[in-house]
Formats: structure tokens, sequence, C-alpha cells
């Protein structure tokens, strides 16, 4: 979808500040926002794109007012609602007013270290050959998605050249409304910042994204 999340290459949003000594949360809520959010993905059994897409999908002035765990929060209980988890009435009055629905596992305190450590792979195997190969020059489609989408908008329709062949990868855009892992080649893709932002960009730059098959076409 085109929205707020999808900052990348706009004006007006002033420089990237970090923090100097960041803490990994600052306040107590955002850490048990973590730990609710990991408990509640095992209990439903959503995946990682799904997840992603509840959090994007929101109103512009909602999500640039909101801090990034302020979004976590928004983005589960959408997931809650929609897995029958808890009701709209719940979360107005801000308590149970039914039964616990059942779930799939409860996660375990002593099973969250390992959690977080677990690398999950979504890489695929495909009888399909890859379509393009190193140094081929694609271009990247025009789209308006409705649904989740891992082609940031400031790429689209621009040309680019195959930097890496990653082998086959689920594919998000179908993986985030459920209607399975349709996994595809996926490659690396390497930009001209004019290309991207025209002949006043530095000509040193590039920037090299991730793209799905389905998302280039040859140039």
């Amino acid at each position: 979808m085109n929205g707020a999340h999808d900052l990348g290459g706009m004006m007006g949003f002033g420089p990237v500040e970090p923090e100097a000594n960041e803490p990994v949360f600052h306040a107590d809520w955002e850490r048990k926002m973590l730990a609710l959010t990991l408990a509640a993905g095992a209990a439903a059994g959503w995946n990682i794109d799904a997840s992603r897409f509840a959090r994007e999908d929101r109103n512009p002035r909602q999500y640039l007012n909101s801090t990034y765990y302020q979004i976590w929060y928004l983005g589960l209980l959408r997931l809650l609602e929609d897995h029958g988890l808890i009701g709209a009435d719940e979360i107005a009055a801000g308590r149970a007013l039914r039964p616990p629905a059942p779930v799939k596992r409860v996660l375990a305190a002593d099973q969250v270290v390992s959690r977080l450590q677990q690398r999950v792979p979504y890489s695929r195997d495909t009888n399909a050959p890859a379509r393009f190969a190193v140094g081929d020059r694609v271009r990247t489609v025009m789209m308006t998605p409705a649904g989740h989408t891992r082609l940031p908008r400031y790429v689209r329709g621009k040309p680019g050249t195959i930097e890496l062949v990653h082998g086959a990868h689920v594919l998000p855009d179908s993986n985030a409304h459920g209607r399975g892992e349709a996994p595809q080649w996926l490659y690396t893709v390497a930009f001209a910042g004019r290309d991207l932002w025209g002949p006043q960009a530095d000509p040193s730059t590039t920037i090299s994204t991730d793209c799905w098959e389905s998302y280039l076409e040859p140039a």
C-alpha cells in the first residue's frame, strides 16, 4: 500500500538524527509491548508480513503522530481483533468481556530468549528458473497496491542493475494476506541516484534494494 510508512526519498521530514547512547526502550510500557507482541504472535500464529501490514495500514495522521511502539500497539490490536481473540467492544472497554478464545500455543517465559534468537528462514525451493542474472538491466514495475508490498515507492518505474541473486523466497505481498507463501526469486537491484532523483542528485550515490521477481521487468 502507499502509506505514510513508505517515507524513502520524501522531502520535508528533516535529517535522521541518531540518539547518542539510545536505550533499547524509552519507557517500561515499550518493553511490555514487545513482550505482548511476541506472546500474541505465538498464540495466534500470524506471520511477520501480516504483522508488518497491520502496523502500516493506518491513517497517515495517526501513523505520523505515533511513536514506534505506539504503532506496534495499534497493529497488535488490529491483529488480535482480526483473529477473533478480542472484540471491538473489549478494546473500547479496556477489559475482557467474554471468556478467552482458544489459542494455538502459549509462549512460556523460559522460551522467550530462544524465540528472540531464532533465525526463521524464508528461502524456499522452486522449480522455476530465475528470470534475471547478475548484470542484467531491469526496470521496476509501476504499482499502486491495495495491500502489503516490499517495493519502496521511490524506486517504482526506475531502471537498475541486478547486483545479487538470492534464490527463491516467500513473497510478502501474498503471505501478508493469507494467500500462501507464493515463493519467487529474490534479487538485489542497484539504482543510480540520478535515475531516482534526477540530474541534481549526487553522481556517486547508489541505492540497493531487494526486489522479488514480480517487481521487475527487463529494461
